[in-house]
């Protein structure tokens, strides 16, 4: 039997005895029970003092069960203090792992305010720990950029590339990392050295084009003269010569597509906010693919919101969708079905080529856009086409904001669709667009 039982009943035994012999035996209890209760209430409140006054010194001395609280809260408590000094010694670890890094690595809370920053922090960003601490990242980094990749969760698996703010003549590549449920981590890479050499390879790929477009002019133009000159190019050399022609014709539009990519490259800046009217754009392009389908009769449908206009280059724009709606005539099979719609919803504008053509296999959707990527090597150069077209898309969606998607299953079909955001676009009433075109 525990010391607090016994101390109990002597108490009441005690008063019971007491109260008798006066004649009061529940007075007498009473008394006890009393007696105990204030007894109980002051080490009790020992105990609190103790708690939150005196928690590094010794425990009160007080017997029973408030000894065995005091043992185990002081157990408690040290096991606390053990665990508080390894996890100190655990995020000093990692402050210093993060502090040697070369890459400038912050953590963020849950609005973009700084709650850490590492020495590299400060030549790559600007950023100063502790000066800038609670400060919001984007009130330190300025950039259209930085907003978009710390509030748009979609971009947060993606990378995106700035120049330093801090350090001219560096550019850093960005990305953000879910840390904690409400942390996040925030980490600038030097990518100087990679931008440089896409630099290199982009002038170099521009320069030689420029090069060879000119011989390449010459070349067509004297196999033109030659395929003319029936009386004095033979018979038998019409079909080389067609042959030739067909290639040269296939090389001046690679060198083509690889002007206009370079152009799109070397630009990266925001592209520009003329107002077009896509309805007749598409049209446009509609009657041409109608043109290229020619004897497949390829069976189109064009659905375009006339009072729907986008904030945008149109040439550029032009080229993007003409490739979208021409990769489904060279992949669809004669009397295929092929689905152009221009529309808006809550989201934004979208532009979408549907059809029920080869389809593509779904590991080389994350490739599809690389330039020169080719799912079918003979079945694309049976088609004429460059490599270029989706890389071209990519770089004119990049330009104006606006995101490519694609949904894709072999043997029935796939659809592009080109997502814009909601201020690229210009909604025109029916009186508008009639004044307009007057």
């Amino acid at each position: 039997m525990s010391p607090d039982i016994w101390r109990l009943i002597l108490w009441l035994s005690g008063g019971g005895i007491l109260g008798a012999l006066a004649g009061q035996t529940l007075a007498g209890l009473l008394c006890a029970a009393l007696g105990l209760l204030v007894w109980h209430i002051r080490h009790l409140q020992r105990l609190l003092h103790w708690l939150r006054i005196r928690m590094d010194g010794e425990a009160p001395d007080s017997p029973g069960i408030f000894e065995e609280l005091c043992r185990e809260i002081d157990y408690l408590h040290a096991r606390h203090r053990r665990r508080k000094r390894k996890l100190s010694k655990v995020l000093k670890q990692f402050q210093d792992a993060t502090t040697a890094l070369p890459d400038a690595t912050i953590i963020l809370d849950a609005d973009g305010g700084i709650q850490w920053a590492n020495t590299a922090a400060a030549e790559y960003l600007g950023i100063r720990w502790p000066d800038d601490a609670k400060q919001r990242l984007t009130h330190l980094v300025r950039d259209p950029a930085v907003v978009d990749l710390l509030n748009n969760p979609d971009l947060q698996e993606q990378s995106v590339e700035l120049p330093s703010p801090s350090k001219p003549g560096v550019h850093l590549s960005l990305r953000v990392v879910p840390y904690t449920e409400d942390q996040r981590l925030f980490v600038a890479r030097d990518v100087t050295r990679l931008h440089r050499l896409n630099e290199m390879r982009r002038d170099f790929v521009a320069n030689v084009s420029h090069e060879l477009r000119t011989p390449l002019t010459v070349v067509r133009g004297y196999i033109e003269t030659l395929r003319a000159d029936k009386k004095n190019c033979p018979a038998v050399w019409q079909p080389l010569l067609a042959q030739v022609e067909n290639h040269t014709e296939r090389m001046a539009n690679v060198i083509r597509d690889l002007l206009l990519l370079s152009r799109l490259e070397q630009n990266e800046q925001s592209a520009g906010r003329g107002e077009i009217a896509v309805a007749d754009m598409l049209g446009r392009i509609h009657a041409e693919a109608q043109a290229f389908s020619g004897e497949r009769r390829h069976l189109f449908s064009l659905e375009a919101d006339a009072g729907l206009r986008l904030l945008g280059a149109e040439s550029e724009l032009y080229s993007a969708f003409s490739n979208l709606i021409v990769n489904a005539v060279q992949y669809t099979p004669a009397r295929g079905v092929i689905r152009v719609r221009w529309y808006s919803d809550e989201h934004g504008g979208h532009f979408s080529v549907e059809d029920n053509g080869i389809g593509i296999p779904e590991h080389h959707l994350p490739r599809i856009t690389e330039r020169f990527y080719r799912v079918d090597q003979g079945r694309s150069r049976e088609t004429g086409g460059t490599g270029l077209g989706l890389a071209i898309v990519k770089h004119v969606l990049q330009r104006h904001q606006a995101r490519l998607h694609i949904e894709s299953t072999p043997g029935k079909g796939s659809l592009f669709r080109c997502d814009f955001s909601p201020d690229r676009l210009v909604y025109v009433s029916a009186d508008q667009e009639q004044k307009q075109s007057a």
